[in-house]
């Protein structure tokens, strides 16, 4: 490994120790509008520089986000081109991430019948990485259309395999599930094919790990929030992914109730974080194990690869904080509610 490529490491560090600060926190905290978020993140973090041009007067939260997710994309993207065999593609696996996220936001959209409004969210900055166009999804204003507007991607075939049911809806947890799955699928793949050794290892560790995790959440909301039965819910996993063995998955997936959830996940060696966390049996904490398990390979480890994903993860984290932030202000929400949502 070259020179340059451990100094991604050092630079990963470096960019970690000035993410936001619990002071930075308390103090975005009391701010009492966006604009008020917006100069306080101008002034005193490391988002300013996307921030210097924009007047406080004019933002709009919607904007601001934007910028923001332009800003960590940037970040993420310059650190993925090091001289490493595996960096093109940790370039494609940022694409693709966003990608995906994407075209679910236009599906949710779709099911509430406001397709116009994506036109007012997607983030422009993606349109010269990616291979969707969208212009014409913004266009589109059922299904059949949507489909014709990304029919030469190579989504395509995965989304030409669902149709909306009597009542127009779409299975969106299904589709994302499975456009996921293709993410992770090629991922790992690349890992095995670039990579070999300790690096490896600790690659396909992280990424298993963060999987494990993700399904929790996943499995957490479905129950919680929308009610779905075990049946569907485990349409909606992907334990080849991860190292939570799918008859533990399957357990989760029954439960009768997030507690239940959380307890037979404690009951195995999943469950160590959960005391480390100081875990209370409150919500979801899957994002802050996510969090935890991110930093310490940011700490720990030696290959810069890892080290890079690791960051990722943690700039992922660092961008929904603010996000929540900017929108529990925005809404008036109150702060100790706002602060119970920020993954520290």
């Amino acid at each position: 490994m070259s020179n340059t490529s451990y100094a991604v490491s050092a630079k990963a560090r470096s960019k970690f120790g000035r993410f936001l600060s619990d002071r930075d926190y308390e103090n975005l905290l009391a701010c009492q509008s966006v604009p008020e978020v917006m100069v306080y993140l101008k002034s005193h973090t490391h988002f300013a520089s996307i921030l210097a041009d924009v007047n406080e007067r004019d933002v709009h939260r919607g904007w601001l986000e934007m910028l923001l997710r332009q800003y960590q994309f940037n970040e993420i993207d310059s650190m993925c081109r090091y001289d490493s065999g595996i960096s093109a593609g940790f370039s494609s696996y940022v694409v693709e991430k966003a990608e995906v996220e994407q075209i679910i936001r236009y599906l949710i959209l779709l099911n509430s019948n406001s397709p116009e409004r994506f036109i007012f969210q997607y983030p422009a900055f993606l349109s010269k990485h990616t291979e969707l166009d969208f212009n014409k999804i913004a266009a589109a204003r059922d299904y059949s259309t949507f489909l014709e507007a990304v029919q030469k991607t190579s989504y395509y075939e995965i989304l030409r395999e669902f149709r909306p049911d009597d009542k127009g809806r779409l299975p969106v947890s299904r589709i994302e599930n499975r456009l996921y799955t293709r993410v992770s699928k090629r991922l790992l793949e690349l890992i095995n094919k670039k990579t070999k050794g300790d690096e490896r290892r600790e690659l396909t560790e992280i990424f298993r790990k963060v999987n494990d995790y993700s399904m929790v959440s996943r499995i957490i909301r479905m129950k919680e929030y929308y009610q779905l039965s075990p049946e569907v819910i485990k349409e909606n996993m992907q334990p080849e992914y991860g190292t939570i063995s799918p008859k533990i998955i399957d357990r989760m997936c029954d439960a009768q109730s997030v507690e239940e959830v959380y307890r037979i996940l404690r009951s195995t060696r999943y469950g160590k974080l959960f005391d480390r966390l100081s875990y209370t049996g409150e919500g979801d904490i899957g994002p802050a194990v996510k969090y935890s398990i991110a930093k310490r390979y940011l700490h720990f480890s030696d290959n810069p690869s890892v080290v890079m994903v690791a960051f990722m993860i943690l700039s992922d984290t660092e961008l929904e904080n603010v996000i929540s932030l900017i929108e529990g202000v925005r809404y008036r929400v109150d702060p100790k509610v706002i602060q119970s949502l920020l993954i520290r």
